[in-house]
């Protein structure tokens, strides 16, 4: 099993290679291969389709502009960061977009519009990147951070994030355990209990 999982990363590499020379059917091959749970993920963080729609697609014009880029790191976890970063950059417009929008109502027609709410997938997920928990999650150690990106806010088995960071499973579960531990304790520190005393 785990030879399979070699092989189908080197034949990314190959392919991710071949891209970075131009070969459109290369490029076709690596979409077809990750756009189904590249999509299946981000839907997981977007309520939109069409959000996740664009994401999508600007997820691989980018690769296809920087596949040059790619330094042997895992291809599923190098694909997921573009992505990740291509919804953040998303959700940021939108909202400065429905901020303005609101902002430029009078009081009487600034009523609740259901269309523009965001969904509570996406209010945590500015909570994560915006609020104390990402103020917390920024001050835990990367490959423990995105451990719990991975298997907290995308919801990700065990298994499915093992193979997307390229680690073993046992490491994910190790990794989750000492992330949880370290959130806690970076969350105290911004708020310390009003109650004192030792801990």
């Amino acid at each position: 099993m785990g030879g399979h999982r070699e092989d189908e990363e080197d034949s990314d590499a190959a392919l991710l290679r071949a891209v970075a020379g131009g070969d459109s059917a290369a490029m076709a091959t690596l979409y077809d291969r990750h756009a189904g749970w590249l999509h299946a993920r981000l839907s997981r963080r977007c309520a939109d389709p069409e959000v996740v729609r664009e994401v999508l697609q600007d997820t691989f014009v980018t690769v296809w502009r920087s596949a040059r880029k790619h330094r042997g790191e895992q291809t599923g976890g190098w694909l997921w960061t573009i992505a990740a970063r291509r919804l953040v950059d998303a959700l940021r417009v939108r909202e400065r977009a429905t901020r303005l929008e609101t902002t430029s109502m009078d009081e009487a027609t600034a009523g609740y519009d259901r269309a523009a709410a965001p969904s509570v997938e996406e209010r945590v997920l500015a909570g994560l990147e915006y609020g104390d928990v990402g103020t917390a999650l920024d001050r835990i150690s990367p490959e423990l951070r995105e451990v719990l990106r991975a298997t907290v806010v995308d919801g990700l088995t065990t298994r499915e994030t093992a193979r997307l960071l390229g680690i073993p499973e046992g490491t994910v579960k190790s990794r989750a355990t000492r992330a949880r531990a370290e959130l806690r304790a970076a969350l105290t520190q911004l708020h310390p209990s009003p109650l004192g005393g030792p801990a």
